[in-house]
């Protein structure tokens, strides 16, 4: 449960970033506000980690780091998917 329940609540905003990337692509945005969602994802993911690490510390820190670590896998595959070229059909 120490992973699982990080991970799991991780999978919403991580979705929803995604979701969110997908949908600003569909738009034709521009690069930067693509990637916005993403570099928000990191840096909530550096705080998280952050909090866990400095303040709480103990078990419930490392809940913190192991979910700074899934919401940041989440936002490393949202910034690829903004990256990529936009398909126009």
């Amino acid at each position: 449960m120490m992973v699982g329940g990080p991970l799991l609540v991780s999978i919403l905003p991580g979705i929803v970033v995604l979701l969110l990337i997908w949908w600003l692509r569909k738009w034709n945005l521009p690069l930067l506000a693509r990637m916005t969602p993403g570099i928000l994802a990191i840096i909530a993911a550096v705080v998280l980690f952050y909090i866990g690490f400095v303040n709480i510390r103990g078990f419930e820190g490392g809940a913190y780091g192991i979910l700074a670590f899934f919401l940041m896998c989440f936002a490393i595959v949202s910034l690829i998917m903004a990256k990529q070229p936009v398909s126009d059909k």
